[in-house]
């Protein structure tokens, strides 16, 4: 069921900052008529740490209503609480979610041991497919290769976005984990390489704007077909570097928006895209053929 492109949706905001669900409406529709292989709803992409707890769910939940069983929705359910994240899991599962995506607890730093212990007890206490996500970059945390091995093991644990960075990282889980245990990449950047050297596909910020050339580009890295994927990847290849210029959201929810596709709604700490920027990540847009 989980391969391919998958996107790490925005959750896009009206000027106040409220959710714009007529917004959130479009975009899934965006994805599906693109070819988009499944979303991510409310995941780090998606402003999870500024929605509250009732809001969170409901993007999830209004995200599965409009998707109406035509792409698979794997709900982003992560928190540096525990207890915080059985919730939101649960909460997921009664909505109708095809699995769910739980970053590693971020600013408290757990141990390995911490880290195992806390996917453990959320997996056994929800019976739903659980996908492990593992992003140093913005959680101060390194899950390594041989905890999530660990974790590997238990039933409903399916799988890791690995968001390392390195394909030496992608690899090395591969190896520690079974078979038929998926691996994903978190990083548009080395997506394709990760992908020809055996992840399942990518969870992806630049699957926001240019999704066909993303499903189209991993689609060719699954089939082993280097030269289509490499052609593909070098379209979208400034849009990997441009849409981290600042922090995540902010860059690719103002693409989104010269796009048409959302308003400019963004929550403090966040603010808009600095002018010095725009130009380029307009540049990145157009040479990826999306304006």
């Amino acid at each position: 069921m989980f391969q391919g492109s998958i996107v790490a949706i925005v959750t896009p905001m009206l000027n106040d900052g409220q959710v714009d669900y007529d917004s959130l409406k479009k975009l899934v529709k965006f994805h599906i008529d693109a070819g988009t292989d499944a979303i991510v709803s409310v995941g780090t992409t998606g402003e999870s740490a500024t929605l509250s707890m009732q809001e969170h769910s409901a993007v999830i939940s209004k995200t599965i209503e409009f998707a109406a069983g035509a792409i698979p929705i794997i709900a982003g359910t992560g928190a540096n609480s525990t207890a915080e994240a059985l919730e939101l899991t649960e909460n997921a599962k009664k909505a109708g979610a095809d699995a769910c995506l739980l970053v590693t607890p971020y600013y408290n730093k757990p141990t390995q041991e911490g880290l195992y212990q806390h996917f453990k007890k959320i997996a056994e206490s929800v019976d739903i497919p659980i996908i492990l996500y593992n992003v140093p970059g913005r959680t101060s945390v390194d899950m390594t290769a041989a905890t999530t091995a660990r974790l590997a093991t238990i039933k409903n644990i399916i799988g890791t976005k690995e968001a390392h960075g390195t394909v030496e990282r992608i690899k090395e889980v591969l190896k520690l984990c079974p078979d038929d245990f998926l691996v994903f990449t978190g990083d548009d950047g080395t997506a394709m390489d990760s992908i020809l050297a055996g992840a399942r596909g990518n969870i992806s910020v630049t699957a926001n704007v240019a999704p066909a050339t993303m499903h189209q580009m991993c689609a060719a890295a699954l089939a082993k077909d280097e030269a289509k994927a490499a052609e593909l990847d070098a379209q979208v290849a400034d849009l990997h570097k441009s849409l981290f210029v600042e922090s995540s959201p902010i860059p690719v929810k103002w693409a989104l928006q010269q796009m048409g596709l959302i308003g400019g709604g963004i929550r403090l700490p966040l603010t808009e895209l600095d002018a010095s920027c725009h130009a380029e990540v307009m540049a990145a847009l157009n040479k990826a053929f999306v304006l």
